[in-house]
């Protein structure tokens, strides 16, 4: 997102302003022995997608992952590390809908970026056990760069710029940026229209550097959250929404006021952020993604997440690597 995509954000920040970034996410961690973290986010829509079968069925999945051979972890690994320490750190959203998103009834974050920790977590560990750390696009690289965190899931589209300070694992999914308004409006139907609208997207991801391209009028204003601009496009205070297209269906599947319109306008290949210093770690998760993605269980995890809104057969993941 972030999961997200939009202006890749500068790496120039300030030490300081690095350390402060990272200590307000820390606040914001909560720890959970169970497959899902359980902090609270203010304001988050509830979990829809596919209910209660298909939450049932990605405990299944959960359940079912087998810890790793310990020969894949051996002494001095950074994966033996995750393992001795008994918990995976993951830098995480809890408001992204399909993706990884808080079910306020039940304190489980849910969906498919929440899955995919849950499962790596369960084949390092041999049980989800994972500490949450809220991420936003602004501050993912202060919390990898720190190790503050082992992984991000966070919808994060790798690109050249970003891959010079994250060690990226995958990609695990692709999605495409697209645009999301409120559900009455019929004014907008593509990029062209929004020369002098105003547009919110997320800070930090590379939306806002396809708005400048092709609608250089267009008044954008940037946000940490994807709750953020979701609420300012239902407030009447942003006139379109850009962002990767899963999210955007996330939030219209919980939200009937707005609609993705259909197209979408770049290619977004999701990876699984992770300390650059660690290129192990980065190996031994590509690894466990071919491995998912070769026995089915990838494809489950799809049907019962982003399957349940977007139509059509499973998609082919896109290559490992």
């Amino acid at each position: 997102m972030n999961v997200t995509g939009s202006e890749s954000r500068s790496l120039g920040r300030s030490a300081a302003a690095a350390v402060a970034l990272v200590a307000a996410c820390t606040l914001l961690t909560a720890c959970s022995g169970s497959s899902s973290a359980t902090a609270k986010v203010p304001g988050a829509p509830a979990a829809k997608g596919g209910g209660d079968a298909a939450s049932k069925a990605i405990d299944q999945l959960v359940a079912a992952e087998k810890q790793a051979d310990p020969s894949l972890m051996p002494a001095g690994s950074t994966a033996r590390a995750i393992q001795e320490r008994g918990t995976l750190n993951v830098g995480a959203t809890q408001t992204a809908a399909l993706f990884s998103l808080l079910d306020p009834t039940t304190g489980k974050v849910e969906g498919f970026d929440a899955a995919l920790w849950q499962l790596l977590a369960k084949y390092i560990i041999g049980k989800p056990e994972a500490k949450l750390t809220n991420v936003t696009s602004a501050t993912r690289e202060a919390l990898l760069k720190n190790h503050s965190v082992d992984a991000v899931f966070a919808t994060y589209t790798i690109t050249p710029e970003r891959s010079k300070v994250v060690g990226f694992a995958g990609p695990y999914y692709s999605d495409g940026l697209a645009l999301e308004v409120k559900k009455d409006n019929d004014s907008i139907r593509s990029l062209k229209d929004l020369d002098g609208k105003v547009v919110v997207t997320e800070s930090g991801s590379t939306a806002s550097t396809v708005i400048k391209k092709e609608a250089p009028k267009a008044k954008i204003q940037l946000f940490d959250t994807n709750t953020e601009c979701l609420q300012a496009l239902q407030q009447g205070r942003a006139d379109a929404y850009i962002l990767d297209q899963g999210i955007l269906a996330g939030n219209a599947s919980t939200n009937s006021d707005v609609k993705v319109l259909a197209g979408t306008y770049s290619s977004e290949p999701y990876g699984i952020g992770l300390p650059i210093d660690k290129p192990d770690f980065k190996k031994f998760v590509n690894d466990w993604l071919k491995k998912i993605e070769a026995d089915g269980t990838w494809a489950k995890l799809w049907k019962n997440t982003l399957g349940t809104q977007v139509p059509g057969p499973v998609p082919t993941p896109p290559k490992i690597g």
